[in-house]
């Protein structure tokens, strides 16, 4: 059955990428605008580092693709969160809830703020964390007092809520929103995977308090290095902009610094790369969601496999399309990886839950039953805009 299980998943990658020999990659840049010409300006004009034309440009493009009013771009979307999570308030050994169905960013930006991770189970609709689920572990472990909430078996103060749009699936968010609220938690939208994702008629990014996104060379829209703060807060965009340039006080020639600061802000070039890419976003999506529907449409015949759909009510940017063993099982998802790969089909599973790594192994977690049953059973399949 594996091997024919194999077999129909290859086919069937084939023809949805459109490409029937040779290796297909998991997500590469569509670059097929005014890239080259933009990052070209860049060198003939030397405003290559952080002060540019573009960099304006590039945050002025993302509000007006969000919707969301400050846009701060920085060097990446580890960085993005990091100031994400201090503007929040996080200090340390503070608790900062979060999903262990995550790219290891976002516990490693907790730890950034001398704060710990404390792991949450996720819906198996969104892939985000479940709002039902939470409510009744804070509940549980929760203690509100004068001055914030409190974990009850560790006396430590839980500071906020930081959710990941996985895979540009958005998670429940008036839901999440409501359950913060309650308890008196910031939310924090990890949206690194999810520009152009859409909940309800708007783009995620709206609910929190504060949302991050990534333009790394395998996102949806790539800088090469990049990410971006976004905010509707006027005081957090003038800190967040401070934060990220290093604390300094601005000056037409003297060098003061009033805080210890980042040097996060994204350079002129990669920001010239990621305008001419915006330029292509609703093109970019297009493509993604076509080829989300062919894979939907050949998956469903396939007994053994489910492919994740998005949930309704929301407009999911299908980073990466993922396909989930119905039968879970560990040891046949590996086998599905080692014989695709080999065949040149580049797949990969989900991250190793945050909590079964090393430096997270002690963290405070709730039951996390739902999120080992998607990492043993979901795989990304091949996903780039350019199928």
């Amino acid at each position: 059955m594996a091997d024919r299980l194999v077999s129909q998943i290859e086919n069937i990658i084939r023809k949805a990428s459109g490409i029937e020999h040779g290796p297909i990659v998991l997500h590469e840049p569509f670059f097929n605008g005014n890239e080259r010409q933009y990052v070209v300006d860049c060198i003939d004009t030397n405003w290559v580092s952080t002060v540019g034309k573009f960099v304006n440009l590039f945050e002025q493009l993302l509000s007006r693709v969000t919707g969301v009013k400050h846009s701060i771009a920085t060097v990446n979307g580890t960085a993005a969160l990091h100031i994400c999570l201090i503007l929040a308030g996080v200090q340390r050994d503070e608790e900062v809830l979060s999903q262990a169905l995550t790219f290891v960013a976002a516990p490693n930006a907790i730890s950034y703020c001398g704060a710990i991770p404390h792991f949450v189970d996720v819906s198996p609709v969104s892939l985000g964390v479940c709002p039902d689920r939470l409510r009744e572990y804070l509940k549980k472990i929760g203690e509100a007092k004068a001055d914030g909430l409190f974990n009850r078996q560790t006396g430590r103060r839980i500071r906020a809520l930081l959710v990941m749009h996985t895979f540009g699936h958005p998670s429940h968010l008036d839901e999440l929103k409501e359950v913060c609220d309650e308890f008196g938690i910031a939310l924090i939208e990890d949206a690194a995977e999810a520009i152009g994702s859409e909940y309800g008629k708007r783009h995620v990014g709206h609910h929190g308090l504060l949302s991050a996104l990534s333009f790394n060379g395998n996102k949806i829209l790539t800088t090469g290095g990049g990410g971006a703060i976004l905010t509707n807060d006027d005081q957090l965009a003038e800190r967040a902009r401070h934060l990220t340039t290093t604390g300094k006080v601005s000056h037409q020639w003297e060098y003061y610094h009033d805080c210890v600061a980042y040097n996060y802000r994204m350079p002129n070039v990669n920001a010239a790369l990621g305008c001419a890419q915006l330029e292509q976003l609703s093109e970019i999506l297009t493509k993604k969601r076509l080829l989300a529907s062919r894979y939907s449409r050949e998956f469903s015949k396939v007994e053994d496999i489910t492919f994740f759909n998005e949930m309704a009510g929301v407009k999911s940017n299908y980073w990466l399309n993922a396909i989930m063993l119905k039968q879970v099982s560990r040891e046949q998802r590996n086998h599905l990886l080692d014989a695709l790969n080999d065949d040149g089909i580049m797949v990969r599973p989900a991250w190793n839950l945050a909590n079964t790594l090393p430096m997270y192994k002690n963290c405070p977690s709730d039951d996390l039953s739902v999120s080992r049953r998607i990492e043993e059973s979901l795989i990304n399949v091949p996903s780039s805009p350019s199928f």
